[in-house]
């Protein structure tokens, strides 16, 4: 804190990372676990994993997995193997389902509360597209793939709908033809698969 020529105002590095305060995940949302893995326990069954993103989980819950469109009852949630009565935001659970095969569910569906708006997935979307760095132009037709939570899928521009400026969000072309670096557009998106995505606004 002090220097040859006097002392420093503000905080040390470790005040201020304790002063952090940690993100406000909204557990009043209905559920949605986005999966990074789906293992088979032997003696217990399929055991889904994944952070909680938004609402909670907690056994005795019927959930759906979407795209997949499987629902079945959680029968137990755990966290660094300790048994939990719920998950809540933020937490890396995993949880033991009935009657599902680890061949029913994958990385990349998402688990929501079949009774409290349950994910689905989506044939198309809109999207907000920042071009980085790309070496041509990029037109309908080209097909990124996309890491959206855990999925990880191949995307169709199927149209460019407008370009924008990137600090104020106002159109600046309607339907151009190509996009490249340094341009951002909205632009309808079709999965190669079937995909969960939703908009950011619902689903933080």
């Amino acid at each position: 804190r002090e220097i040859k020529s006097g002392k420093l105002s503000g905080k040390t590095l470790l005040e201020a990372i304790d002063s952090i305060e940690p993100p406000k995940r909204p557990n009043d949302k209905p559920l949605r676990l986005p999966l990074q893995d789906v293992y088979k326990i032997g003696g217990i069954g399929t055991v889904p994993v994944g952070r909680i993103e938004t609402g909670i989980i907690k056994p005795g819950m019927v959930v759906t997995f979407a795209p997949a469109g499987v629902t079945t009852e959680v029968k137990s949630v755990e966290m660094h193997h300790e048994q939990l009565t719920q998950g809540m935001p933020g937490d890396n659970v995993g949880f033991n389902v009935k009657n599902v095969s680890v061949k029913d569910i994958r990385r990349g569906n998402v688990a929501g509360d079949s009774k409290n708006d349950p994910p689905q997935g989506a044939a198309s979307f809109t999207a907000q597209v920042i071009v980085l760095n790309h070496p041509g132009q990029v037109g309908a037709g080209y097909a990124p793939v996309l890491d959206c939570h855990t999925a990880h899928i191949a995307c169709k521009f199927a149209e460019i709908l407008e370009k924008i400026d990137r600090r104020t969000g106002k159109s600046t072309e309607a339907a151009p033809k190509f996009i490249k670096s340094g341009d951002s557009a909205i632009v309808k998106m079709v999965p190669s698969k079937p995909m969960c995505v939703e908009a950011f606004t619902d689903y933080p």
